[in-house]
């Protein structure tokens, strides 16, 4: 079955792997689209559907379980992905759309809801209005509007219908209504209207809208609850008074408890149940580091919050019963997959068969079908089957304290068969910065410049998501401050400890990660050898000033997390400081970016240039935050490979001796 599935896949994707080969590194087969990135199991367990990722767009294939016959396949338009996609009864799927910008850019949802049945060709539209040249029907019934759906709610034990999040396009305001939509017809009902603009809603398991959340221009957020559909909203919790976020998780069986994930003036979040009839609360579960990540739901059934996978380290999972079925049946899988992170994305009305999704810092991802009855695990599918775990590199997880004693989560990839011990060091820092952190598992970049030999360090500076609100707090208007400082201290642990090289250091990243590169080597100019931006901003006056022509939410936030003291940003600009800068640098951009426009990476650029500093760069006018096509993508990484080598690799030790 496995070969049967792989073969259709990456026909789908119309490529194949290819063995050529830069500096050591088969970068095709680095580059290369997983070949499915999302499965799940049919209700009855007699379906399994994917989606399939393609040069630029994605499509979504339908398989019997029974003989391993595809029932149907198909693709969006150009420059479309599948936003997420849930079977709602035995025979129908929902799809939500969703468009992407460039390889970094995550999809923007559409609003657009379509259904397709298992075996049916061309997806029916239900919500939204239909995409030109993408083919896909339109369902009688269902309104064509300027509407958008911006979620879904399953009603357990209700096959026909979900509960939407809608709102209108045409309107300044958005007052976003919670709607009945009928899966099989495109009809919808209105069940409530918000009591504040840009809500999205929650509902119990009987299919009464009881939450509406909102995020407001100011950027604080604002819950509120009623018992039931004829109830007036009454605000539970205002982050302007209360200081902290509060987000629902889902219902008890029972509907009588909500859980709701509660922001800590420090440490980690935590998941509080709410009982809505006394309204008392209590705290049912808090990990030491980590907010709640993935919630488990039960088995089958209702799919009611049961535990939390938290993202530190390798993965794990907490319950709010440890002798529940779920914990229970988590920590066989668990111990059966050690030094792997396991987690169920789906299951059978009965809860008999559980999807399971098993990967690590070296594997992609496999999914396995799990018997609950016989405890027999079935491996069906490989997200990346070319890929050998064994010959990939391993990642180390890291706590670390920065210089004021706030401690750090970080992560070293080593590279496969050296000895970890004064290595090449090329530190890579994620993007964001705010709310975004690096996790363990499998890093295409990670395991790319490994195999070229490098060692990889990527850190959870202070302003990272995934360890409380405290952690985020503390980078508020830290760029060029404590998280870069937090980067250097990190760099010189790894040093301190005999891991790498001080002599052969270099700093890489994208979007943010780019800009802390080139501080990095503005700030610390003795710290590192050279430097790497991709797709970067280099110019906080200028990120601030256009933040406010585009929406007020969006130049409220960056007054809050980046500043508004002109001295202070002028000060923090690595392009207003590349006389500082003593080291090669290479800098890549896309034209059509509008994350990070062009012009700061050539005002980089010429900054560099008059200050008599090597530069390097790749432009490409048709690509936005991220460089999409495969070709852009190999030229640009066989470019990097190349001037760290230059660098910091082999070539720069031979030029040396």
């Amino acid at each position: 079955m496995k070969r049967k599935v792989a073969a259709l896949l990456l026909a789908m994707a119309g490529v194949s792997v290819s063995t050529s080969a830069t500096a050591g590194v088969d970068l095709d087969a680095m580059l290369k689209h997983n070949q499915f990135n999302v499965v799940e199991i049919s209700p009855d367990g007699q379906f399994l559907a994917a989606t399939v990722p393609q040069e630029d767009r994605e499509g979504l294939v339908v398989m019997r379980l029974s003989d391993s016959a595809f029932t149907t396949a198909f693709t969006l338009g150009k420059d479309e992905y599948i936003h997420q996609f849930s079977w709602v009864n035995d025979k129908r799927l929902l799809i939500r759309v969703s468009e992407r910008i460039g390889a970094l850019e995550a999809p923007q949802d559409t609003g657009q809801l379509y259904g397709l049945d298992f075996d049916q060709r061309t997806p029916d539209l239900l919500v939204g209005w239909q995409t030109e040249g993408q083919h896909l029907g339109t369902l009688m019934g269902s309104r064509k509007e300027r509407v958008a759906a911006l979620s879904t709610h399953k009603i357990p034990g209700d096959d026909h219908h979900v509960i939407i999040t809608t709102f209108p396009y045409d309107t300044y305001e958005r007052f976003n209504t919670a709607e009945l939509l009928d899966v099989d017809t495109g009809r919808r009902t209105v069940l409530a209207h918000a009591p504040i603009s840009n809500a999205d809603f929650d509902s119990d398991n009987a299919g009464v809208v009881r939450f509406a959340v909102a995020l407001q221009k100011d950027n604080t957020s604002k819950l509120w609850y009623r018992p039931t559909n004829d109830s007036d909203w009454k605000l539970i919790n205002d982050e302007t008074t209360s200081h902290v976020v509060e987000t629902p998780l889902g219902f008890s069986a029972d509907n009588r408890i909500a859980y709701l994930q509660v922001e800590r003036t420090s440490g980690p979040d935590a998941v509080v149940a709410y009982d809505t009839a006394s309204g008392d609360r209590k705290e049912i579960l808090r990990d030491a580091v980590a907010d709640p990540g993935r919630i488990v739901g039960t088995f089958g059934g209702n799919n009611a919050p049961v535990g939390v996978i938290y993202d530190d380290g390798i993965p794990h999972s907490a319950f709010f019963d440890p002798q529940s079925r779920e914990a229970r049946l988590y920590d066989m899988l668990e111990k059966g997959f050690p030094g792997s992170a396991v987690t169920v994305t789906s299951t059978t009305r009965d809860g008999r068969l559980l999807l399971v999704h098993v990967y690590s810092d070296r594997d992609p991802g496999k999914f396995y079908l799990f018997d609950t009855q016989t405890r027999q695990a079935k491996s069906l599918l490989s997200g990346r089957s070319w890929v050998d775990p064994k010959a990939m590199a391993q990642t180390r997880v890291l706590q670390i304290k920065a210089r004021d004693g706030v401690p750090l989560r970080a992560y070293l990839t080593l590279p496969p068969g050296r000895d970890p011990k004064h290595l090449p060091l090329v530190v890579f820092p994620h993007g964001g910065p705010i709310g975004v952190h690096d996790s363990w598992g499998y890093d295409t970049d990670a395991q790319l410049l490994a195999a070229a030999g490098y060692a990889v360090l990527q850190v959870n500076y202070r302003g990272s998501g995934n360890y409380g609100k405290h952690f985020v707090d503390i980078g508020a208007q830290q760029w060029g401050g404590a998280m870069q400082d937090d980067l250097t201290d990190a760099t010189e642990w790894t040093v301190a400890q005999g891991l790498v090289d001080r002599s052969r250091m270099c700093i890489y990243g994208a979007s943010y990660g780019a800009y802390a590169s080139l501080e990095g080597v503005s700030k610390d100019p003795a710290l590192y050898k050279c430097a790497v931006g991709y797709v970067g901003v280099y110019d906080l006056p200028m990120l601030v000033a256009d933040a406010s022509d585009k929406s007020t939410r969006l130049e409220n936030w960056r007054k809050d997390w980046i500043g508004t003291d002109p001295a202070e940003l002028a000060k923090a600009s690595p392009n207003l400081h590349a006389d500082r800068i003593k080291v090669p640098v290479f800098l890549a951009a896309g034209g059509e970016d509008e994350t990070a426009p062009i012009k700061h990476t050539e005002k980089m650029e010429a900054a560099l240039k008059k200050a008599g500093v090597p530069v390097e760069t790749l432009y490409f006018s048709t690509e936005g935050h991220g460089f999409y096509t495969l070709e852009h993508r190999r030229e640009f990484y066989t470019r990097l490979l190349a001037f760290l080598d230059r660098n910091i690799g082999e070539k720069s030790m031979a030029a040396t001796h």
